[in-house]
């Protein structure tokens, strides 16, 4: 390597300035109704507006760790002490997503695991001016987002509701056990549907659920049986209804 190389190497000013960042799709579920944990930007750009939780990528983290932090700083939302799944969904780099600077973003997807009747409570933190729970569907529906957290909230939904066709996923929106009732409004919460028909339901889940042989007295019905999951995957897969 000669000198020059070397110097060019060493002078970070000699290449374009890129920030790293990370923005968090955070799903949980309450009654039948899909939810996302949501900010309300308490500085510019978009001040006042509701966007994903997220923010920059510290010198000395990874991403994950960075999305981890970031949201408990924002939220008050600690998935380490919750059930919860996280995976990375995509990176979005288009030069002029955001107007302070170059920067490119690696979005997460995050199931948390509740019983679907209440939710974590969230607090507002680090340049946060509130912090909440939000329909998802009534959001994209009528609200505006900060950044491109539109496209990724979409994106998030679509990997999701597709998921849940061929594979239990759906169940990590869920404690360990659970009853096939909670299960389906999972189901109805993601696709947005009260189209699934309890019995064919039960039909299709059959061979991927183990029942616990214990049973848990909900309402005013008969006992329900509690089931974990056996198998991942979904053979055939479970269609979703379709719209209209």
């Amino acid at each position: 390597m000669t000198r020059e190389e070397e110097q060019f190497l060493h002078a970070p000013r000699a290449y374009p300035s890129v920030a790293l960042t990370v923005d968090l799709v955070v799903f949980a579920v309450k009654g039948s109704t899909l939810h996302a944990a949501f900010v309300r930007r308490g500085g510019h750009p978009f001040k006042g507006a509701l966007a994903l939780p997220g923010g920059f990528v510290g010198p000395d983290e990874d991403a994950l760790t960075a999305a981890w932090r970031e949201l408990q700083e924002e939220t008050g939302l600690d998935l380490g002490s919750h059930r919860a799944y996280v995976e990375q969904l995509a990176t979005y780099s288009s030069p002029v997503r955001d107007p302070r600077m170059r920067v490119v973003s690696v979005a997460h997807l995050a199931l948390l695991g509740t019983d679907g009747s209440a939710l974590p409570a969230l607090d507002p933190g680090t340049g946060t001016a509130a912090a909440q729970w939000l329909p998802v569907y009534d959001v994209l529906a009528k609200e505006t987002l900060a950044f491109d957290h539109r496209e990724i909230l979409s994106a998030a939904l679509d990997r999701l509701a597709g998921k849940i066709e061929y594979s239990l996923t759906a169940a990590k929106l869920l404690p360990e056990e659970f009853t096939l009732n909670q299960l389906r409004r999972v189901y109805q919460a993601v696709w947005n549907t009260d189209k699934l028909d309890a019995g064919n339901f039960t039909r299709k889940m059959a061979g991927a659920l183990r029942d616990t042989g214990r049973k848990v007295v909900r309402g005013k019905g008969a006992p329900a049986a509690v089931f974990t999951v056996k198998d991942e995957y979904l053979s055939p897969p479970m269609m979703r209804p379709a719209e209209g």
